[in-house]
């Protein structure tokens, strides 16, 4: 799927890639879809709740390879 940025948040461990995440998130404009990339498993759980809780939507979420990759447009 296509996307407007891509952050790299692989080697970060839990809560860094969603302060990342959420950085950059609000430099984008609504409708726009961010691509992130970590290798926390934790951080499958991590970004559903963060969608959830910030009314974003989470569009996909993969393992490919031991990367988790995010797909999150921002509402």
């Amino acid at each position: 799927m296509a996307h407007d940025q891509e952050l790299d948040a692989s080697g970060l461990n839990c809560p860094l890639p969603i302060l990342r995440a959420k950085k950059t998130l609000n430099g984008l404009t609504a409708g726009q879809v961010l691509h992130i990339i970590a290798t926390d498993p934790g951080s499958v759980r991590d970004f559903e709740a963060f969608a959830k809780q910030t009314g974003n939507e989470l569009l996909e979420s993969k393992e490919d390879a031991g990367k988790f990759h995010f797909l999150i447009k921002k509402n």
